[in-house]
């Protein structure tokens, strides 16, 4: 069993069942960096581990405007319609 805690509050953590996983890899994967500090390194990264794990996967890459705000409707939408996974950058 894999124990998932949600940051925001643990002091009742909610349970949640994680999505069974079919061992490969395919469709379109985003890659949102937030705008913070060095968050671009870590996708730069990830991006070249995707292309030599999983070459059959297309990387499309999306920038925040601010960390400091919410992603704009526009861009969450485009993501949305262009992507099967998103993986968002929070590195400082």
């Amino acid at each position: 069993m894999t124990t998932i805690l949600d940051p925001t509050d643990e002091r009742k953590p909610v349970e949640r069942q994680i999505t069974p996983r079919s061992g490969s890899l395919s469709g379109v994967i985003g890659l949102l960096d937030i705008s913070k500090p060095r968050g671009n390194v870590f996708l730069d990264e990830l991006e070249q581990l995707l292309a030599q794990k999983a070459p059959d996967v297309t990387v499309k890459r999306y920038m925040k405007p601010t960390f400091a705000k919410p992603c704009p409707d526009a861009l969450r939408q485009q993501i949305r319609n262009e992507c099967s996974f998103v993986i968002e950058a929070l590195a400082d």
